[in-house]
């Protein structure tokens, strides 16, 4: 049963979530996506073999958008048999209290890799050091640079453009653009992000503006399945099991012969499904980077 909070756009919300029974992996996961849709809190209690998840989010976040997003994972988490991923979802407003100063507290910079320091945009570092600093406003799209499968992904980037000379990249399901951000600032000269949720892409243009990279970045409302936009020697793809499973031919399609697929958002025992499914589409396994129970796989088209 699904309840909507009077005007989630003025007050904090909390998103609750119901799972089955054995959801010890389910919970984990679960949270993580909270957390990456925005979440400023999550709380897990478990009485009677039940395990029940509360989210809270500030106000302007599209509270039935996040429920709609959160049943769709669950969705996928059932569908590849993850136990408890049966679930029930319910959001309510809560009443007026100090958050606007304490849901900030959760973000801090997040050093990735050797390269990359995740920063929201009120706590900069006054010195980098050697990193490349990257701005993220969370909340508004997945992506902060705080979860597992985001962190495996800007790794095997990172690795990937070590020696430079990738002319062009394509982000898939861009979210807040933390991934295509982060090609441009290590050096990526042109890149296509695209993500069928209009929020997903101004949060993007948003971010890119904020690292002085919108000139490099082009972002789309668009499914991979229906952009007409270039392949690339670079493709990038944060999504989920299943959907790597469907979109494979597409995803493949973007990368030119011989070129690279960063493919995240893997839970760890998802790994070799995942790469046979890419196998099959004629690219081999170079890499696979693993991150809080999270993956990426870096693939090669076949030339």
């Amino acid at each position: 049963m699904l309840s909507k909070p009077a005007d989630p756009a003025a007050a904090y919300w909390k998103l609750t979530v119901t799972l089955g029974a054995d959801a010890a992996e389910t919970s984990e996961a679960v949270t993580n996506r909270l957390w990456e849709l925005g979440a400023v809190g999550v709380v897990e209690e478990a009485a009677a073999g039940v395990a029940t998840l509360r989210g809270f989010f500030p106000p302007g976040i599209d509270a039935g958008a996040r429920a709609a997003a959160v049943r769709e994972y669950l969705g996928e988490l059932v569908a590849l048999a993850v136990p408890g991923a049966q679930a029930r979802v319910e959001i309510a407003p809560l009443p007026d209290e100090p958050w606007a100063d304490a849901w900030r507290a959760h973000f801090r910079p997040v050093a990735v890799g050797r390269r990359l320091l995740v920063c929201p945009p009120w706590e900069l570092p006054s010195h980098s050091g050697e990193r490349t600093v990257i701005i993220i406003e969370p909340g508004r799209a997945f992506g902060t640079g705080g979860h597992g499968s985001t962190r495996s992904c800007l790794g095997l980037l990172e690795r990937a453009l070590a020696s430079g000379g990738v002319p062009h990249a394509v982000d898939v399901g861009c979210g807040s653009g933390i991934l295509a951000i982060a090609a441009a600032a290590l050096g990526v000269p042109r890149v296509d992000a695209i993500d069928p949720d209009p929020d997903a892409v101004a949060a993007t243009e948003a971010n890119a503006r904020r690292n002085a990279v919108a000139d490099r970045i082009r972002a789309a409302v668009a499914a991979v399945e229906s952009w007409n936009g270039s392949a690339a020697p670079l493709v990038l793809a944060n999504l989920l099991a299943a959907a790597h499973a469907t979109l494979a031919p597409a995803l493949v399609g973007l990368v030119t012969p011989g070129g690279s697929l960063i493919a995240g958002g893997l839970l760890a025992h998802e790994v070799p499904v995942v790469a046979g499914v890419f196998a099959a589409e004629g690219c081999w396994l170079a890499e696979v980077a693993e991150d809080d129970g999270w993956a990426a796989l870096l693939v090669r088209r076949g030339a």
